[in-house]
């Protein structure tokens, strides 16, 4: 009875610690979305903002570098005081990056959200640690529920939030002992970001593609379009990590890193002859363009759209502007996927939901939070597929990710 009334106790304590935590981050992604929607329909009706990129990438890396300090490291600093506890996570973190999202978009930088909203959760949650006095040990805890509610109520995907939180970490091994405070903090940040009215995109896949027996030869094709899935996450992952290192041989003051990258986008602007690549993707600015909604219907979408996004992605994000790979990698995913459903002759929605979850898996290495994101998108009825598309496509993508300060063992 002692033993149950002091397990109660401890549950309640880190009720009355997570429950702020996660209200706040709910709130921040909900303005966050709001902001960004915001910001890529002033782009759209000024589409001169373009050619402002590179003076939006001396703001951006002039800020991080006056004040970003230990912050601009981003979703790595993150990853690695999880696992080894430091100087911490600054106050600045949220802020910076949030200022710096929406300054890329503004002009066009394609990047992405998560990376926002994983800084935004993980700062807001070293903040209350702070504020609760909470020792190494049960900070490395609120510091994961903080990055599983941003993921969470970004996408909507609490489930998937919760479970990247602990796979992200090590390769190949998945950390349960935070897993309760993580599915708490990423639910209660998702409903919070939805009762102030924000919505997600909804993506829809036809019923009849995954329900009844398994289709062998389907499958067969499921297999063939995951490992191109795989090999596209592994160029994607070394390309950036390439990128960067070449920025910063080149240009050694990383305030002046983003002008380059700013000026390469508008020449790619001009080589692809289309702005479709610019920004998130998710939104369009007439009922023709390439985006990523587009990709389950669209029988007109360029075969090689996926390999634009991903060199758009890669120049923006490796010369430092803000934002993250995620959104950019679900439309390269996606795009493939409908690529590849015409060579295959196969449902373009279901190969564009494969592309966009499995491509995501070979990148951040986290084949099972993909398969339960890809069951929250698009239903668990397309599950066996799903799962077999985020697995083949982690195990062909190689051993390095986009993020470099997930470990590959426990040590």
């Amino acid at each position: 009875m002692r033993a149950l009334s002091s397990q109660l106790l401890v549950s309640l304590k880190w009720l009355a610690v997570l429950a702020p935590v996660a209200v706040t981050i709910g709130s921040a992604s909900a303005f966050f979305l709001w902001a960004l929607d915001a910001v890529t329909r002033l782009r759209f009706a000024n589409p001169g903002l373009l050619f402002l990129l590179p003076v939006a990438g001396l703001l951006v890396g002039a800020i991080y570098q006056l004040y970003g300090r230990s912050a601009s490291a981003g979703n790595n600093l993150l990853i690695d005081e999880i696992h080894q506890p430091g100087a911490g996570v600054p106050r600045r973190m949220a802020p910076l990056i949030l200022l710096g999202t929406l300054l890329t978009h503004l002009c066009g930088g394609s990047a992405g959200r998560e990376g926002t909203a994983l800084q935004m959760g993980g700062g807001i949650a070293a903040t209350f640690g702070r504020f609760f006095k909470l020792d190494a040990e049960h900070l490395r805890t609120l510091l994961m529920a903080g990055v599983a509610a941003g993921f969470g109520s970004i996408f909507g995907t609490p489930v998937a939030g919760a479970v990247f939180a602990l796979e992200v970490l090590i390769v190949g091994r998945i950390q349960y002992d935070a897993l309760i405070p993580c599915f708490f903090a990423a639910v209660l940040a998702d409903w919070t970001c939805g009762a102030w009215g924000v919505g997600h995109v909804h993506y829809h896949v036809a019923v009849g593609a995954a329900h009844g027996m398994l289709d062998p030869w389907l499958m067969g094709k499921v297999v063939l379009a995951a490992t191109a899935f795989g090999l596209a996450s592994a160029l994607f992952s070394n390309l950036t990590h390439r990128f960067t290192a070449a920025f910063q041989a080149l240009i050694p003051r990383p305030e002046l890193r983003p002008v380059m990258g700013g000026f390469l986008v508008i020449g790619l602007f001009f080589i692809a002859g289309t702005g479709d690549y610019l920004g998130l993707g998710v939104l369009g600015n007439r009922p023709d363009a390439i985006t990523l909604p587009a990709m389950f219907t669209s029988t007109e979408i360029p075969a090689l759209a996926w390999a634009w996004k991903l060199i758009f992605t890669v120049v923006t994000l490796s010369a430092g502007f803000k934002g993250g790979e995620v959104t950019p990698l679900f439309f390269i995913g996606a795009a493939l996927g409908n690529a590849l459903a015409f060579g295959l002759n196969a449902p373009i929605d279901l190969f564009a939901a494969l592309g966009f979850v499995a491509m995501f898996a070979g990148a951040t290495k986290t084949p099972v939070a993909s398969t339960l994101l890809g069951m929250e998108l698009f239903g668990a009825g397309h599950g066996l597929y799903i799962a077999a598309a985020c697995i083949i496509a982690f195990r062909c993508s190689g051993s390095a990710g986009i993020y470099s300060a997930q470990r590959l063992r426990a040590s």
